[in-house]
């Protein structure tokens, strides 16, 4: 959503007359309306934002033009990424072929999904801080596998041992 200067303007007015008017001890509303205020500030480019998901679905220029329809092609897909805002009705054509939300064309902020990853995968957050070291040598293991087939192995010569007497014991009866 592309907000002109003389909007922000008159958000602003609107912002300060209420300021004025409104006595909140608790300043709730002056949180609401400074929120609201940055979020319309904020500029999303739904053009980028369709390439970084038409590229990680690993989906060419070409094709999405091709699924888009008949007036479609490579050249206006790469003039349409470079838009800041797209139409709705486009949004939603594009949704549909890509099976994404619209939502996410239209929310989607790199610098935002940047620091909630960093915030929450530094320093091994995403581990509990808990660091496991799994130190395998190789040939340890494989030395212990082969001790392992031994094992089963003898178990088994010592069962086939045991079957033998019983069945030389059922046979001799």
């Amino acid at each position: 959503m592309d907000i002109l200067p003389d909007k922000i303007d008159v958000l602003w007015d609107i912002f300060l007359s209420l300021k004025l008017r409104i006595f909140n001890p608790n300043g709730f509303i002056f949180e609401l309306l400074e929120k609201l205020i940055f979020i319309m500030e904020q500029k999303i480019h739904q053009g980028r934002n369709v390439k970084r998901f038409r590229e990680m679905l690993n989906i060419k220029q070409e094709a999405l033009a091709y699924d888009l329809g008949e007036d479609w092609n490579q050249k206006k897909i790469s003039l349409l990424e470079q838009k800041d805002v797209i139409e709705d009705n486009l949004l939603k054509q594009i949704s549909a072929v890509l099976k994404i939300p619209v939502e996410a064309f239209q929310n989607f902020d790199e610098e935002q999904a940047v620091n909630l990853i960093s915030c929450n995968f530094s320093d091994n957050a995403m581990f509990n801080n808990k660091i496991e070291v799994f130190n395998n040598n190789p040939i340890e293991e494989i030395k212990k596998l082969h001790e392992e087939k031994i094992a089963l192995f003898e178990r088994m010569l010592k069962e086939k041992d045991e079957m033998m007497v019983r069945l030389e014991k059922l046979i001799g009866k």
